[in-house]
């Protein structure tokens, strides 16, 4: 019998290997459509900075003669649940049950908070209201849908009655979700305590998912993915991050101090990392089409790749998921959500490619 040499052990015919690709697609997209039907059982518990992002819209036709800035002639305005109840809401849009734990105050801007919370579904319960904290709010000036300005109104931290609070309500849901959210925008409602009782509660169920920031880095530990941006994670490493070698080790640092089973490294317009413990990283090339808008983006990938997790995807669906429900909001205008019918249609895309 004649010997195969290593060109004709490997050849493929053109036509029999896109039967193959296309075969694999068609599976992908089938599992991927089954984690996003398991959406609405599944239910997750948000945990964070709660906040309203305000947005005023206008037109800019000349400089100020005062100084030079520009003038802003307001023509509309519009506001939304931001942070952790962005978070909440791009679960509630994607089909998931949540319930959420903050601190808003009773002012008029934490009441509207509320009512938007509570008109989609959000379970608010745990959320603890108080007359001495200012709710905080975000407001971005637009004109020709580009930001002109950010004015953040903010009125100091919790004190230590609220974080108890938090930590007291966050713990009272525990058994009756499938994972718990932190969304950590350092406004003072996630610590180190709250870090440290999920990180002795948490595991297989409920799984725990961190969006991090610099303040806590060294109390993210034991959770089941950890999502920073590229600035976060080579601060949290310590490792400049220019290259594809530099990306890995970064990576790979983060896993060991964490100790979390998977870190997801958002990159921007380079989309998104995944690093897992004794495998190769795996990069997913960013799914927009068009950007227009990348406000609150970080909280649909947070909350899409919790999601699927929890409903029992593996690690790459639920990044590939992640990285198309980000697609979706980027090319929406303001803080906006990904519905589970955007997405369905995504992944219908993805099968025609």
């Amino acid at each position: 019998m004649d010997e195969l040499g290593p060109a004709a052990v490997l050849e493929t015919p053109a036509g029999e290997a896109e039967e193959i690709a296309v075969t694999r697609r068609n599976h992908q997209g089938r599992r991927l459509e089954s984690v996003v039907r398991r959406f609405p059982r599944t239910r997750l518990l948000v945990v964070g900075d709660l906040m309203l992002d305000q947005f005023i819209y206008g037109r800019v036709s000349r400089i100020s003669p005062e100084a030079p800035v520009p003038i802003v002639q307001v023509t509309g305005e519009s506001a939304h649940l931001g942070g952790a109840a962005n978070v909440a809401a791009n679960v509630r849009a994607l089909g998931g049950e949540t319930s959420l734990v903050g601190v808003v105050g009773t002012d008029p801007h934490g009441r509207r908070l509320m009512r938007e919370l509570g008109s989609i579904g959000v379970g608010v319960g745990g959320v603890v209201r108080v007359s001495r904290f200012a709710t905080i709010r975000k407001i971005r000036i637009l004109a020709h849908q580009q930001q002109v300005v950010r004015l953040d109104r903010e009125a100091g931290r919790p004190d230590a009655s609220l974080v108890r609070a938090v930590v007291a309500r966050t713990l009272r849901e525990l058994d009756s979700v499938d994972g718990v959210v932190v969304s950590d925008y350092n406004k003072g409602v996630v610590t180190s305590a709250l870090l440290n009782e999920l990180a002795a509660r948490c595991g297989t169920k409920p799984m725990l998912f961190i969006d991090p920031k610099k303040e806590n880095f060294a109390n993210y530990v034991g959770a089941t993915l950890v999502k920073p941006n590229l600035e976060a994670a080579a601060l949290a490493s310590g490792v400049d991050i220019v290259d594809e070698r530099s990306l890995a080790r970064a990576g790979q640092t983060l896993l060991e101090r964490w100790r979390c089973e998977a870190v997801l490294m958002s990159r921007g317009e380079e989309g998104m990392t995944l690093f897992r413990h004794g495998r190769p990283m795996q990069h997913f090339p960013t799914a927009a089409r068009e950007v227009f808008d990348v406000t609150g983006a970080g909280d649909t990938v947070l909350a899409s790749v919790a999601l699927a997790l929890a409903a029992g995807a593996s690690f790459e669906e639920a990044a590939v998921l992640a990285n198309r429900a980000a697609g979706i909001v980027v090319g929406k205008l303001g803080t906006a959500t990904a519905s589970a019918a955007e997405l369905l249609a995504e992944l219908a895309l993805m099968d025609r490619v």
